[in-house]
């Protein structure tokens, strides 16, 4: 059996489009630009992931998670630095009107659009942030900035969450939420959007040791990734230079991974050292220090340790990383497979009844409705069994049930293997024993 992985990205969006994994914004007003809608193979897919993120970072004793408002007073991004400083330089043909960041492109060369030579303005600084008005009052004093990360509804909590829930340092906070960047150049299907979710922690720790603690969230977040079956040649570390790190940080390093347009960030870990909570501390006139009861009440800011996830960049990782095509030309054996890990796969199981018969029909749903009780499970009649195969290959379903007639003779089912397509009778009574075995995460 020969297979190939994903060539292009075109490949991966008619997928997702044609399985209702991922549609278009708005596409019957002809869509917009780097908006996408998740359907519901999409949706479930998504949830699965951030569930196994979340379960990842708060079943342990020393993180806890919050869910901050996207809306926040506008003084928390002057102290972020958000509105002086988040800015990409831009320059603008001024033949077609397209826009570029200046570093993505050449100047002295023709507008990759229009082929106009010198047509270039001079750079701009273009503020990714959206700005909008709260209340029913649009002036100037009534703007609000819509979140371009989710780590400051994090910050301002740090001393709610540490004197509600008594946590000693180190501990860490961690959220998934929304974001909006207004992005210059938004592109590669999911990668780079301007609307998008995070899965960010902030780690609070002692001065001095946020190299440590640095070392430490480093391995377990690279590990995660391979636990959700991303395999290590896909993966690379990024260290920033100098030249790459952001103000706040004294070290930063990211998790990449090569898709099909080459390698991108998909995670970064920081050392942000003690810059937000002092920005925060300035700016609001209000204490954030932590009092150290184990170092004499000595009072300080603590320094922060960042792990930060594109939810949308490390689904599209997932897909890229599982979408097979085997026996490419082959028309009876070529099948596209999305080989997702069991615990992110949208479906789990699908019980696929022979033929349309009412005999078969009957004892077949009921077995599904007793799996749904555990599982998301699909029940699919339409059309031969083998394009019924080959739909659940290509949502990812692990495992397919077979109903046949020999089932109402012996009480037993087949069930069938998305990945090596071994297929194993299987009493029904042991169906639940089966799938609880195969699918432990």
């Amino acid at each position: 059996m020969s297979e190939t992985n994903l060539k292009d990205m075109a490949e991966l969006v008619s997928l997702c489009k044609r399985r209702g994994f991922i549609f278009q914004s708005s596409e019957v007003y002809g869509g917009l630009q780097s908006c996408w809608d998740y359907g519901p193979l999409g949706v479930e897919l998504k949830n699965n992931l951030k569930q196994t993120w979340w379960k990842s970072m708060t079943l342990r004793d020393d993180v806890v998670g919050v869910d901050a408002s996207i809306f926040m007073h506008p003084t928390v991004w002057k102290a972020s630095g958000h509105v002086d400083g988040f800015n990409d330089p831009m320059i603008d043909c001024k033949s077609c009107k397209e826009r570029y960041r200046e570093d993505k492109i050449d100047p002295t060369q023709p507008c990759p659009k229009c082929g106009a030579k010198d047509s270039f303005t001079e750079a701009r600084d273009f503020n990714l942030m959206f700005k909008t008005h709260f209340g029913p009052v649009e002036d100037s004093s009534a703007i609000v900035y819509m979140r371009p990360e989710t780590a400051q509804g994090i910050f301002v909590n740090f001393l709610n969450v540490q004197t509600t829930m008594r946590k000693k340092l180190p501990f860490g906070i961690c959220q998934i939420g929304k974001a909006f960047r207004n992005e210059i150049t938004p592109g590669n299907f999911i990668f780079r959007t301007r609307e998008f979710e995070q899965m960010e922690m902030q780690y609070f720790c002692k001065p001095g040791t946020q190299k440590d603690f640095m070392e430490k969230w480093k391995e377990i977040r690279y590990q995660w990734h391979i636990e959700n079956g991303l395999r290590p040649e896909k993966l690379r570390w990024h260290p920033h230079g100098p030249d790459e790190l952001a103000h706040y940080a004294d070290a930063a390093m990211d998790i990449e991974y090569e898709f099909p347009h080459g390698w991108g960030e998909m995670e970064g870990i920081h050392s942000r050292t003690d810059f937000d909570l002092k920005q925060h501390q300035e700016f609001s006139g209000k204490k954030l220090e932590y009092v150290d009861q184990e170092d004499g009440n000595k009072k300080y800011i603590p320094y922060v340790v960042e792990t930060s996830v594109g939810c949308d960049r490390s689904l599209l990782a997932i897909l890229c990383d599982a979408y097979r095509l085997e026996n490419e030309g082959d028309k009876e054996n070529e099948r596209t497979v999305l080989r997702l890990h069991p615990k992110l796969a949208p479906i789990k199981v699908a019980v696929l009844p022979l033929v349309k018969k009412e005999k078969l029909d009957v004892p077949a749903r009921q077995l599904f409705e007793d799996l749904q009780k555990d599982y998301k499970a699909e029940y699919d009649t339409a059309g031969s069994i083998g394009k019924r195969y080959r739909r659940q290959d290509e949502i990812g379903t692990p495992f397919c049930i077979t109903f046949d007639f020999d089932s109402l003779e012996d009480n037993a089912v087949t069930i069938r293997n998305r990945d090596s397509m071994v297929q194993e009778r299987v009493a029904i009574d042991k169906v639940k024993d089966y799938l609880k075995d195969k699918l432990k995460f």
